[in-house]
């Protein structure tokens, strides 16, 4: 059976707003820094409720091993979401 990861990426600012789908975690990390850094403070990367720096690094390393999960991106304006899960065939 092929394990097959996907990531979606939401924008959470005001509502929860899809803003798509990735297989790659490059990608989605990318966007998701791009949605974030929209205030004047830092970007910061949130997982349960521990702030960790948002380097891709951290992010995958975040994801390892796991589906079903989320990680947060948030600055003073604004707060992306990007979950972690696998497609079942």
């Amino acid at each position: 059976m092929t394990k097959i990861y996907i990531y979606c990426l939401f924008d959470t600012t005001k509502s929860t707003a899809f803003k798509g789908v990735y297989s790659s975690i490059q990608a989605v990390h990318r966007d998701a820094l791009r949605l974030a850094n929209r205030g004047e403070s830092a970007v910061h990367m949130f997982y349960e409720n521990e702030s960790i720096e948002p380097t891709l690094v951290n992010l995958r390393n975040t994801f390892k091993g796991k589906h079903d999960v989320s990680v947060v991106y948030r600055t003073n304006r604004s707060l992306v979401t990007v979950y972690k899960t696998r497609l079942k065939e």
